[in-house]
């Protein structure tokens, strides 16, 4: 075992950095689910958001600070006094928390987006070090963009805000830029060149332009940082940040060669990757690396030989390392409540008895419409008793025939008020008519954006995950739903999106 000298701190952005991706917003119960999955991972840091910008972001920031124990908890800020005050206004509910406070460096940035000097940027950052001191003790700073960033100012600038009292200085590769050597390096001459660095802990966050973030965040850990910045499977703008799963088995995995570990629960890495990809609508690639379908497969003659005869001949970690079980068939309509709940336990997920019940009565309705259920049907079934939001619509009747030129479709809604409306309509397919049917009943019409299906398990009797993206009144929206009848994945998830319109109004409303 290494000394605490050398354990290096995860911190997890993905509730701020990894919901700026396309499509990957949340609500505010989903944001508090997932920093409770990630309190239970045992990361260190939960970047909960960016108070200042929107009330909507304030909200779940505070939610995420009042409820979630374990983790520091930490929200993101210009440094303006406006945005940092915001920012601990929402924290303050936290036992633990912090004010991450960020200036872009970059000869780049300084030109086109700030229009500020040099010796402007420093006099700013050290400002907003100085307020958010005012407010909290635990104070990081950014300099964004420091990797392209002159080496002799990003110094100078480090060095500013410690003494301005940062405790925790990031080095972000905020554009994917930079490479693993270079990186690596940078670390060196700051660890070299400023002179009260041992006065705070180094951080990495790198984003994955180039497909190195990992790759870089690693050597960032071998020149001296102590805490790496990261998202579950990697979400985030653009092509993604540092996948946590990843960065954490690596460390794991290679412990003598890095002098380094963490304290993340590896074996919860597997139900927290399920959860932020149903949450957010991300398919997990099949050969994604540690949380993939194919991570722990071996389909070659010769890698399976070798695996007969001992298993580290082509696994280099366990799948029970990252909470993924070797069973694939599980179980049928035959099986009781002990089964499944060993089954759910085995998958990685813990939750509580009146969830439970729920995964069971569901799980009973789905085996007696299929011969064998997998492990993608009972996490499906978990991640939804977990809970999508609840809204004012619900569906009571779905009919639906089609032929080559047209489809029909009746669909009956009740809605919490009571009423029980139905609507007939016609459309280019089966999908499309419930769409439209759905539209005249509530009279909400967003523009359809995008439209998935995916198989959550084997066999022709699967069921179907339906993933819909809509565009209403310049925001957007995403809803899913997964049964055996993609029809009905279909007007589910597509129903899911109307009553996340509908509340966000009552929202903006009050």
């Amino acid at each position: 075992m290494t000394s605490n000298a050398d354990r290096v701190m995860i911190f997890d952005t993905t509730l701020r950095d990894g919901e700026q991706a396309p499509g990957c917003s949340m609500t505010q119960p989903e944001k508090l689910r997932v920093a409770k999955a990630l309190a239970d991972l045992g990361v260190d840091v939960i970047e909960a958001g960016f108070p200042a910008a929107s009330p909507g972001d304030w909200d779940s920031v505070h939610s995420v600070a009042r409820e979630v124990e374990g983790p520091i908890i930490c929200g993101l800020a210009r440094c303006t006094r406006d945005d940092i005050e915001k920012a601990a206004r929402a924290l303050r509910p936290a036992p633990k928390h912090r004010i991450h406070v960020f200036l872009a460096t970059s000869a780049i940035h300084r030109q086109y987006k700030l229009g500020m000097a040099k010796e402007e940027i420093i006099r700013s950052a050290v400002e907003g070090v100085r307020i958010a001191r005012e407010y909290c003790e635990d104070v990081e700073f950014s300099p964004e963009d420091a990797s392209r960033t002159e080496l002799e100012f990003l110094a100078q600038v480090v060095e500013a805000v410690i003494d301005a009292g940062a405790t925790t200085v990031n080095i972000p590769d905020t554009v994917g830029y930079t490479v693993p050597h270079e990186f690596a390096e940078l670390f060196r001459y700051l660890r070299k060149n400023v002179s009260n660095i041992d006065r705070a802990r180094l951080s990495v966050h790198c984003h994955d332009d180039l497909g190195m973030a990992v790759a870089n965040s690693l050597m960032a850990v071998v020149a001296g940082a102590r805490q790496i910045e990261c998202t579950i499977n990697g979400i985030g703008e653009r092509a993604g940040n540092c996948s946590l799963e990843e960065v954490v088995m690596a460390l794991r995995t290679r412990e003598t060669f890095f002098n380094a570990r963490t304290n993340i629960q590896s074996h919860k890495l597997y139900p927290a990757s399920r959860l932020v990809s149903s949450i957010t609508g991300m398919p997990i690639p099949r050969n994604k690396a540690i949380v993939g379908e194919n991570a722990f497969a071996h389909e070659s003659g010769i890698h399976q030989h070798g695996m007969l005869k001992h298993a580290s001949t082509y696994e280099i970690m366990r799948p029970q390392d990252v909470g993924l079980s070797r069973s694939a068939l599980v179980l049928g309509k035959h099986s009781g409540r002990h089964a499944l709940r060993e089954r759910v336990k085995e998958l990685g997920f813990d939750i509580d008895e009146a969830e439970f019940a729920r995964v069971f009565e569901e799980f009973k309705a789905l085996a007696d419409k299929k011969k064998e259920l997998f492990d993608g049907d009972i996490e499906a079934l978990v991640l939804k008793a977990e809970g999508h939001d609840q809204g004012p619509w619900s569906l009571e009747g779905l009919s639906t025939s089609s032929g080559l030129q047209s489809a029909t479709a009746t669909v009956t809604l009740r809605h919490q008020d009571g009423r029980c409306l139905e609507r007939r309509s016609i459309g280019d397919g089966p999908v499309d008519a419930a769409f439209k049917a759905i539209e005249d009943i509530t009279g909400v019409k967003p523009s359809l954006q995008k439209f998935e299906l995916r198989s959550l398990s084997e066999g022709e009797d699967a069921q179907g995950e339906a993933i819909v993206y809509v565009n209403f009144q310049d925001r957007s929206y995403r809803g899913s739903s997964a049964t055996t009848d993609i029809v009905e994945s279909a007007t589910r998830a597509f129903l899911e999106v109307i009553n996340r319109i509908e509340l966000s109004q009552r929202a903006q409303a009050a």
